[in-house]
C-alpha cells in the first residue's frame, strides 16, 4: 500500500516561504533562518517525491536559505573607514525580496478582484450614432420666423391645457361594495318615504353593467338578511322591492304559520 503526501498548492518558492513565516508567526524583520530553512527543506523533499520539475524551482530558494543560515553562524562585523565595525545582517536581502513579493501579491489579488467585478458587468454594444450627428445643426439652421411661430404655437397649446386644468379635475370612479350598496338602498327607502320601489329606480341613470350587477347582488343580500321582499309577476318583468319594517318579519312568519295551521 503506497503512502501519499498531500502538499498545499504554492504559486512559487516565495509563496511557500511566506506561508511558513506567517504560520510560525515570525517577525519578518527577525526571521529564524534555521527553523524556516528546516521546514522549507522538508517541504521541498515532499515535492521531489511528487514532481521533480516543480521541486527544482523551489530548491534555488532553499539553497539561498542555507547560504543565509551559514552566514548567520559566521562573524558578521564589517570594518568601517573610521576604524569602527558595523554588524551586517545576511537576512536583509531576503527581507527585501519578501516585502517586494508581498507587495506584488497584494496588487495581483486586487487586480483579480477587479477582474471578477468586471466579469459581472455587461456593457451595451457601441451603436452607430452617425445618423444623429447632424441633427443639431439641422435644427439650428431653421428660419427664425418658423422657429418663433412654432414657439408661439407651443405657448398657446400650453395655455389651453393650463386653462382646462384650472376648471376641471380628474375624478376617479369609486368602486362600491355590496355593503355600501345595501346601505344606499336602505337610505333610499328612508329618504323618499317609500315602502315599495322598482329595481330600476335603485340603479343610477348613468349606471353601467357594473352598477346593475352590484344592485342585483345587493338585493339578493337584503333578501337573505330579510330586509326586503321582492316580487316579480312574470319572467323578465319588473321587480319591485318592499322594505320589511322591524317586527313585521316575525308577524309575517307567524301569519304564514297560522295560515298553515288553518290549512291543516
Amino acid at each position: 500500500m503506497g503512502y501519499k503526501v498531500k502538499l498545499d498548492i504554492f504559486e512559487g518558492p516565495f509563496d511557500l516561504l511566506v506561508y511558513l513565516i506567517e504560520r510560525a508567526e515570525m517577525n519578518i524583520y527577525d526571521i529564524q533562518v534555521a527553523e524556516i530553512t528546516s521546514q522549507y527543506l522538508s517541504y521541498v523533499e515532499q515535492m521531489k517525491e511528487a514532481d521533480v520539475n516543480v521541486a527544482t524551482e523551489f530548491m534555488v530558494l532553499a539553497a539561498s536559505l542555507i547560504e543565509i543560515k551559514s552566514k548567520m553562524l559566521l562573524p558578521r562585523s564589517v570594518p568601517l573607514e573610521n576604524g569602527f565595525e558595523q554588524e551586517e545582517d545576511p537576512r536583509n536581502e531576503l527581507v527585501e525580496q519578501i516585502l517586494e513579493y508581498k507587495k506584488f501579491k497584494a496588487a495581483a489579488s486586487l487586480l483579480e478582484t477587479y477582474q471578477q467585478e468586471k466579469m459581472r458587468c455587461f456593457q451595451k454594444p457601441k451603436e452607430d450614432l452617425q445618423p444623429y450627428v447632424g441633427e443639431a445643426d439641422q435644427l439650428l439652421s431653421l428660419d427664425i420666423r418658423r422657429f418663433v411661430s412654432a414657439f408661439n404655437l407651443f405657448l398657446r397649446k400650453k395655455q389651453r391645457v393650463d386653462e382646462v386644468r384650472r376648471h376641471y379635475t380628474r375624478v376617479e370612479r369609486q368602486k362600491q361594495s355590496v355593503e355600501m350598496k345595501v346601505q344606499y338602498i336602505v337610505d333610499f327607502f328612508k329618504r323618499h318615504s317609500f315602502r315599495q320601489v322598482f329595481f330600476k329606480e335603485l340603479v343610477p341613470p348613468s349606471g353601467n353593467r357594473y352598477d346593475v350587477v352590484l344592485t342585483f347582488t345587493s338585493m339578493l343580500q337584503m333578501i337573505r338578511d330579510r330586509l326586503v321582499r321582492v316580487e316579480q309577476h312574470h319572467s323578465f318583468g319588473e321587480m319591485s322591492l318592499e322594505l320589511v319594517l322591524p317586527g313585521e318579519e316575525e308577524y309575517g312568519e307567524k301569519g304564514e304559520a297560522n295560515d298553515d295551521q288553518k290549512d291543516d
